[in-house]
């Protein structure tokens, strides 16, 4: 009896190890290219990826003779059931799904250029009628989506939160396939409930009159929190008090890394993924995308961002050296995420010289003293230089690898927007990302 039971427990733990393994996805291509890295960034985090709960995909990408994309993955430690705090890379399936909620309306003149006004119908709410960054001081999704990926403005995410509503969100981003995405919150200091409510929209015209009213929403679906996420030692809370436990990110925003990588490619390649997880976006939407994925703040004229601190790899974890120079002949199409100390980067990287091409979806957490809220995370000792040097080595890598037909990106080659030297108006230095 004694040896039935021990043989009973002895095989629920090998199928228990054999789940648990297969979860997670990882192979030699990127934990070799990371062992042979000599700087301190990289030999710190991978003498431990586990503390550091580092996750990496890298895509390769190759074209056929008629320049059709096939991709490839490669994986070091992906596991859906390892939480990371997505933090503001949720923007980009936001940002999706506001265009596509817009191109559903079909009304003549409500569009992402249209004035959109935000009202205030419950607890902690807030009205948005003006917007000093945009040209005619008006909101519109367009401008919203622009400071979203320019600078990852939070006011921005908001506003799109609001719009699309927080029921449509999910569900929509689950009809899609996209089922272990999970986003509950805006980003400010509402309760669940608040965060179930979400505001009256009006789209006007240029003489203030009404195209468009969405009413108030209330999300009644229910969320599956049954998977318990707590970390860290202590955290503090909204009164700024010092909690001795962990934090819990139980019913927090949730975006696995495999989802996120699969939303840029859908985003940048929808023939490349099942019809049913594109999103229904016009040729001017993949052409606003494409342009302010990669766009950066010292080309814009609207927000006039200070470049000082928005400097041009302000946004683009893989190029952020200290120089914060980008390299000449590069584009990143990217979404980037920062909060709670995690570090999180989705990128498609251009290099219109070498004619190379690929994705990089990474996240690290560097958070030595286990403390949350409390703003003193390792960004800029261990997570800036390792997220730089992984850029550098797949971006190398890459480069040297050789390709059957080499690709043709003008897709990719785009008319930017220039600053102009004869603006007056004074530079935006602190904005709430």
């Amino acid at each position: 009896m004694f040896l039935k039971r021990l043989t009973a427990v002895i095989l629920v733990c090998f199928v228990n190890h054999i789940i648990s393994f297969a979860q997670q996805k990882t192979g030699n291509l990127l934990a070799t290219l990371l062992q042979k890295d000599t700087s301190a960034a990289v030999r710190k985090v991978i003498s431990d990826p586990l503390t550091y709960r580092l996750q990496i995909i890298y895509t390769q990408i190759d074209r056929d003779k008629y320049n059709n994309p096939s991709f490839k993955n490669y994986y070091f430690n992906v596991d859906g059931n390892t939480y990371f705090n997505p933090a503001s890379t949720v923007k980009l399936p936001l940002a999706l799904l506001s265009l596509e909620k817009l191109n559903s309306i079909h009304i003549n003149g409500v569009d992402k250029y249209a004035t959109l006004l935000t009202d205030s119908t419950y607890s902690k709410q807030t009205t948005a009628y003006t917007d000093s960054t945009s040209k005619n001081y008006l909101p519109s999704l367009a401008h919203y989506i622009k400071k979203a990926f320019l600078i990852s403005d939070n006011d921005a995410y908001n506003r799109m939160y609001e719009f699309v509503g927080q029921q449509t969100i999910n569900r929509q981003l689950h009809n899609k396939g996209y089922t272990d995405i999970r986003i509950t919150r805006r980003f400010t200091g509402m309760n669940e409930d608040e965060n179930r409510h979400t505001n009256a929209i009006r789209f006007v015209d240029e003489n203030n009159k009404l195209l468009y009213t969405q009413p108030a929403a209330y999300n009644t679906d229910s969320f599956d929190f049954s998977h318990i996420v707590k970390m860290g030692n202590a955290y503090y809370d909204r009164n700024d008090s010092l909690i001795h436990k962990p934090i819990d990110f139980t019913k927090a925003n949730n975006l696995p890394l495999e989802s996120l990588q699969q939303l840029l490619q859908s985003a940048l390649f929808p023939a490349s993924v099942p019809k049913q997880q594109r999103f229904n976006l016009s040729k001017d939407d993949y052409d606003f995308l494409y342009q302010y994925l990669s766009q950066y703040p010292s080309e814009t004229n609207y927000p006039k961002y200070d470049t000082a601190h928005y400097y041009d790899s302000y946004v683009k974890f893989y190029f952020q050296n200290e120089g914060h120079q980008m390299p000449k002949d590069v584009r990143v199409f990217n979404k980037v995420g920062w909060a709670y100390g995690f570090m999180t980067d989705v990128s498609y990287v251009v290099d219109f010289s070498s004619k190379t091409e690929f994705m990089l979806t990474a996240t690290i957490y560097v958070n030595s003293d286990g403390i949350l809220n409390d703003n003193k995370y390792d960004y800029d000792s261990i997570g800036v230089p390792f997220m730089y040097r992984l850029g550098q080595l797949v971006y190398n890598y890459d480069k040297q690898r050789s390709r059957e037909f080499k690709p043709d990106l003008k897709k990719f080659m785009i008319n930017y927007e220039k600053r102009d030297p004869t603006d007056i108006r004074p530079l935006i230095k602190d904005a709430d990302n």
